[in-house]
């Protein structure tokens, strides 16, 4: 397992590149527009000059991509990756996406005797670039464990948590409530601020309260300034995620009254021009 390809370097796959060449392993990525290559070159990377390549490189392959439609083309487009895996290798999707893509990738892969695990992650490029990430699976569980290893050195919570698309409904999950306090957290704060209270205070009493969260750990600081430009999630990947959540929801036939609300605001502040904004950014 020490030979791994990876397809998607952006500010994700950047740092996951980085953990696995420290490890000792051998890297070829492609990803013909990642402002990281000159870097990570010189750290031992291969650049190759398209999925395919990749694909007949590696056994495991890692995918780290912006939506839906670009992993299913990835996958199983023309040339895509599961025309050149080899039989009995793996493809693990770190990208966030919709549960049907996930089905459908992986039925795919099936046929042609390759894994396919969906296998989202959370911790942002922070995270990635510390090996710290949170990584849920979902798919054949004992090619969980056989990919186990490898995922060990990216994250340092790795959880199985069901059959193939498990893995994208609990991240879209966890975005969408990410998505909610964020919005609770602007709001409260800008109520607190024309009472008189500034928002450092604020925040500072949630952390020592019931209203303790994570979000306010990790994004606080642009909460607090007010200053959006600074990104550590991209408004326009949230509003993505959102609406995957609410084409999952349906699915339940489940009320989001509340989830709705989050993602029509998000949807407004993409429409205002805030997409390539940090997250918080949706007051």
């Amino acid at each position: 397992m020490k030979t791994v390809g990876l397809i998607g370097c952006g500010a994700m796959g950047k740092g996951m590149a980085t953990s696995l060449l420290s490890a000792g392993y051998t890297v070829y990525i492609y990803d013909d527009m990642s402002k990281w290559r000159e870097p990570l070159e010189k750290q031992g990377a291969c650049f190759v000059e398209n999925s395919a390549a990749v694909a007949k490189k590696a056994k495991y392959v890692l995918l780290s991509l912006p939506s839906p439609n670009i992993v299913a083309d990835t996958v199983a487009g023309k040339e895509g990756v599961l025309c050149h895996l080899q039989t009995g290798g793996f493809l693990l999707d770190l990208s966030t996406t919709d549960v049907q893509t996930t089905l459908a990738m992986e039925k795919a892969a099936a046929a042609k005797g390759i894994y396919y695990l969906d296998c989202p992650v959370s911790g942002g490029p922070a995270g990635a670039d510390a090996g710290t990430l949170t990584i849920m699976v979902g798919g054949d569980k004992q090619a969980y464990f056989s990919v186990k290893p490898l995922l060990d050195i990216l994250g340092d919570t790795i959880l199985y948590v069901g059959d193939s698309g498990a893995g994208q409904t609990v991240k879209l999950c966890n975005n969408m409530l990410v998505a909610g306090i964020t919005t609770l957290l602007s709001e409260t704060m800008a109520v607190a601020s024309d009472h008189g209270v500034s928002r450092r205070l604020l925040a500072q009493i949630i952390q020592q309260s019931s209203g303790h969260n994570r979000v306010l750990d990790v994004f606080g600081e642009n909460l607090i300034s007010g200053s959006y430009d600074n990104v550590l999630f991209y408004l326009k990947h949230m509003a993505k995620d959102l609406e995957l959540y609410m084409a999952l929801s349906q699915d339940s036939r489940k009320p989001q009254h509340a989830a709705g609300t989050v993602n029509q605001l998000y949807r407004s502040a993409l429409h205002q021009g805030k997409g390539d904004k940090d997250a918080t950014a949706v007051y």
